[in-house]
This record gives C-alpha cells, sequence and structure tokens, in this order.
C-alpha cells in the first residue's frame, strides 16, 4: 500500500523553511543578489538560502545571476548589472558605504528586502526622504503577545494584490508558546508621491491599519517583509513571483496553463483505476503524465507477510497493463525515482516503493552514505534505461517525495532536460545542521511558473497546487491530513495572479480503491472541469518548453 508523505511534501514544502524558461524574454536578465553574512553565528547562512530561493524564481528569466556576501561589495558594482537584490535578513547587519552611496546614485534597479534600509534612510549623509520621497519608521510585529486567550492578536498578515487578499501564514501553539509566523515588516511612508508611490499594500488583521507592502521611488523598490519565509499556494510570494516581470521590465504575456499528473505508479498499481482516470481525461481532450517507478522493493516484506519482495518492470504486468493504457489515452511517462525507496532500512516508514525517500536520509536529515554525483546519476540511469528497454519514453524526472541530496539534483540535468517536482535547497552541497557556528539551512520550494535553471542547474516544470488527500488515518496513523478538492481549486485561482502562473497537481490513482470508500472519483473530475472554467489550457510536460 502506498503512503502519502509525497502528498504531504507537496503541501507542506512550500511551508517548509529549516530553522526549525520562458520564451517570451524580450530582454535578459542580469542580476546581482547581495546577502547578509555576518561570519561565524548561527544565521551566518541565513541570507544564503533566502538568497538560492529568490535565485531560483529569477531563473524563470532569461539571463545571468551573481550572488555574493554583501560585506564583499566594492564601490561602482552596480554598474555591472541589470539589477541589484539586497536580501536584508540579520539585523543590523553592517552594511558597507559604498553599497549604500551607490543604491543612492545608481539608475539601476535596486531591490531591498526588510531589513537594515534603516542604514540608507536614517543616515543624513545619504539624503534618503528627498531623494525617494519616502521616510523609514521601523519595523512592526504582533499587536501582542499572543496567549491562550488571545491566540492570535494580529499582524500585518494580508496583502492586496490583484483583488486577491494572499494572507501570511500564522500559527501558535498554547501548550508550548511556539509561534510559526514572520509577522515582522519595515513601515515605509510616502512623503512624496511624484517621487515615491504604495505599488502593493498590506493590511493588519488586527487594527484594519494599511501600509505599503511594496514601495517603489525612483530606481529603489522596497518589500516590507522577507517573501520568502512561510511560503504557500495563497501567500504573498506568488506576489513577488508575479511582480519580478515588472521589477525585470521583462512581461511575459497572459498565459495561464495546467498539469495534472497521476503519482506514484508503481508495480501493484491497480489498471482499472489509472483506465478509469484516464478514460475521464481522454473524454476531455486533456493530456496528462504518469509518475512511474520501475524497480518495486519490499525487502522487509512488509507488505507481503514478512517474505522480502522484489519485482522488476520486466515481472510488473499490472504496472506495464497502466502504463500502455495510459499512453494510448495520451498519457506520458515521467520517471519517479529508480525505486522510490532506499536499501533495506525504513526511510521513514516501511522501506517499501513510495512510501520512502531514495536520495534523502530522512530520518537523520542528512545525505545518504553513498550519496555522490556517480550514486545519484546511477540510479537515475538506471530507471531510465529499464523504461526504455521496455517501450517507454520518459519525459521527465521527478525526485521521490520530492526531496533529494544537493548532489542528486546535481546530477539530474545531465541525464534529464526536464524535471517536474518541488525541490529541497540547500546552503551547502554536504550540509550540516546542527554546527556550533555557521550551520546551514534548508528550504522547500515551489513554483508557479516553469524555471529555465535552478540552483542546480534544472529545468523545472511546475506542480504549484498539491494534491487531494484524504484522513486515512484508519489504514495508515500518519496519514490524517485533508486537502480537499476545493484546496486545490482555491489555489489554482490565487495561481491566477501570476500572468503566466500554472495550475499544475497530481492525483494517486490507489484513492479510487473500492475498500476505501471515497468520492475520489467524482473529486477528481470535478476539480478538472473546474480548473477548466478558470480558464487554464491543459498541457503535458513533452508539450512545454
Amino acid at each position: 500500500m502506498q503512503r502519502f508523505l509525497s502528498a504531504l511534501a507537496s503541501i507542506m514544502l512550500g511551508l517548509l523553511f529549516c530553522l526549525g524558461g520562458n520564451a517570451y524574454a524580450s530582454t535578459t536578465m542580469n542580476a546581482l543578489i547581495l546577502y547578509d553574512a555576518p561570519p561565524g553565528g548561527d544565521y551566518e547562512k541565513l541570507g544564503l538560502i533566502y538568497t538560492i530561493m529568490l535565485k531560483n524564481l529569477l531563473g524563470h528569466f532569461a539571463g545571468t545571476v551573481v550572488e555574493m556576501p554583501v560585506q564583499n561589495y566594492v564601490a561602482g558594482q552596480t554598474e555591472n548589472y541589470t539589477s541589484i537584490f539586497y536580501i536584508g535578513s540579520n539585523y543590523d547587519n553592517p552594511l558597507p558605504a559604498a553599497f549604500l552611496q551607490d543604491v543612492t546614485t545608481t539608475s539601476k534597479t535596486v531591490v531591498w528586502f526588510r531589513s537594515n534600509i534603516w542604514q540608507l534612510a536614517w543616515n543624513g549623509a545619504y539624503n534618503f526622504t528627498s531623494n525617494f520621497g519616502m521616510t523609514f519608521t521601523g519595523l512592526r510585529g504582533l499587536n501582542a503577545a499572543p496567549t491562550s486567550t488571545n491566540p492570535a492578536p494580529g499582524f500585518f498578515d494580508t496583502v492586496r494584490y490583484k483583488n486577491r487578499d494572499f494572507v501570511k501564514y500564522y500559527k501558535y501553539n498554547s501548550s508550548t508558546g511556539t509561534i510559526n509566523a514572520d509577522p515582522e515588516v519595515g513601515v515605509m511612508e510616502i512623503v512624496d508621491t511624484l517621487k515615491a508611490s504604495s505599488v502593493v499594500p498590506v493590511k493588519n488583521s488586527g487594527t484594519g491599519e494599511q501600509i505599503p507592502y511594496l514601495t517603489r521611488a525612483k530606481h529603489l523598490w522596497y518589500f516590507a517583509d522577507m517573501p520568502f519565509t512561510y511560503i504557500g499556494p495563497r501567500d504573498r510570494y506568488l506576489v513577488l513571483a508575479d511582480v519580478l516581470h515588472d521589477i525585470l521590465d521583462i512581461d511575459h504575456p497572459q498565459s495561464h496553463k495546467a498539469m495534472v499528473r497521476l503519482e506514484d505508479i508503481d508495480a501493484l498499481v491497480n489498471p482499472a483505476n489509472v483506465k478509469k482516470l484516464s478514460d475521464f481525461l481522454y473524454r476531455r481532450h486533456i493530456p496528462f503524465s504518469l509518475a512511474a517507478i520501475p524497480l518495486y522493493m519490499d525487502p522487509l516484506g512488509r507488505y507481503n507477510g514478512g517474505v522480502p519482495r522484489t519485482i522488476p518492470l520486466s515481472q510488473a504486468s499490472n504496472l506495464q497493463t497502466a502504463l500502455n493504457y495510459a499512453i494510448s489515452r495520451r498519457g506520458e511517462v515521467v520517471q519517479h525515482g529508480y525505486t522510490h525507496q532506499y536499501s533495506n532500512v525504513p526511510n521513514p516508514h516501511s522501506a517499501v516503493t513510495g512510501d520512502d525517500l531514495e536520495f534523502w536520509d530522512f530520518v537523520h536529515n542528512t545525505p545518504l552514505p553513498e550519496d555522490s554525483l556517480a550514486y545519484a546519476a546511477g540510479r537515475i540511469q538506471a530507471g531510465m534505461n529499464d523504461l526504455l528497454a521496455h517501450g517507454y519514453t520518459p519525459v521527465a524526472w521527478e525526485t521521490p517525495h520530492y526531496q533529494g541530496s544537493a548532489l542528486s539534483m546535481r546530477a539530474t540535468p545531465a541525464i534529464y532536460p526536464k524535471t517536474y517536482h518541488r525541490a529541497v535547497y540547500y546552503t551547502a552541497d554536504t550540509p550540516d545542521f546542527n554546527a556550533a557556528q555557521g550551520r546551514d539551512f534548508s528550504a522547500g520550494q515551489f513554483f508557479p511558473y516553469i524555471i529555465l535553471k535552478d540552483h542546480y542547474g534544472q529545468k523545472i516544470l511546475p506542480e504549484n497546487l498539491g494534491n487531494i488527500a484524504y484522513d486515512l488515518s484508519a489504514l495508515f496513523p500518519d496519514s490524517s491530513d485533508v486537502y480537499s478538492w476545493q484546496d486545490i481549486y482555491t489555489n489554482a485561482q490565487y495561481a491566477l495572479a501570476v500572468r503566466d502562473g500554472f495550475a499544475s497537481f497530481f492525483y494517486h490513482p490507489f484513492l479510487l480503491e473500492p475498500s476505501l470508500n471515497l468520492p475520489a472519483l467524482q473529486d477528481f473530475k470535478t476539480l478538472i472541469l473546474a480548473i477548466s472554467a478558470l480558464g487554464y489550457t491543459w498541457t503535458s510536460p513533452s508539450a512545454l518548453p
């Protein structure tokens, strides 16, 4: 039986932050990202993980991106780039005077994220208000400390963009006092409307007060917060993804495409379920893909009465039947790992194909002992060769459970020109999350559009909506999360705010099993029709550039 880690990863990786190609481009981007990197502290690499996430989004646009710690900046470097981004992640991190002076005098586009703007705005030498027509008044956070009786006191959490509210993530655990949120914003006031303007507002849910979220003054753009924390499919992260077109002056035309992928198709798949889904999509003239796992492994006999079991593709009649039928109905194959599990140890569940991770040690949150470019490439290539040998041409790669090591992701582009997944990014190829100082960070990231080249060199086709999930805790204790078709549909509505945003989701065919007694098939059909009604055009991985 399949577990739901893929489903949970799809929903939660967008929220995860481990503190705890476009053919339409008319100009070429040449961007510099500067980030805080105070040496030796716990947060030395905090700015770097945000930088990687920004670099990935910039990978939607043709061009180059260079990144470096802001302390390494030298006078005049702004003139070598079309746009400069500064990640203000560390409070009061000292900024070079040369950088502050160049921000004031350059005509190049400068984008500043949240902190340390006061080093520019409150230093009389830079004449900030007279130059930019605005003043910075300080940082604001929660309206009050949360309590058990007032767990959500409010903050500037509601970004209004294109007639839709993008609400920042907030969760408070009253029993532990833990706050999962990033409420802090920088407050910028417009004093000269001829020089400055509020491009996007943000409202305080507790007080109703409204301030600028994104401010533009001449060549300077200022984001009031860090839009890479606690990201989700209805979050202000999408606002950034869309506004980047305006910042870079690369205005892709309105184009909204949709994709659907049938997930975890392995040797034990029920072909009847795949047939029902394929027939419905075929009747609606909707292309689709199937995430195929070439080699089935149950080394501990978890689902085979304690007897180890291996089913190669040559003996996987159910898998071949399902793939053959789906391909006859406009389906195409995506390689979803080689075995979608690791060795003979639970990682983290059962060591069974479809349950566990293949390219990351989830239990210890570290790369696998064998991790290397050659190891990853060998498994990816072995799976591809197996599919090709049996007449299946995979069109893209999908990392199992959306998490692999940095080296496994770096190995992928040499084998597959396209990937079709979300990904986890690390501040080192062999990260250490427990270092006494200078520890590494990781972050899960989804994309609302095609990324021509990410941090690891991958071209990524987006999956940005998540997947339908039901409470199956009676059968699988760790599968209690519910994500309805209405949730996916709402995500698709928000994705329309991105001018070339996708509506891309995946679906597990085993949800159609009669023994589960779920409205799974009807929910799938309803969702497909609802996304179609929003004006999306259905496409498939092979049809994308």
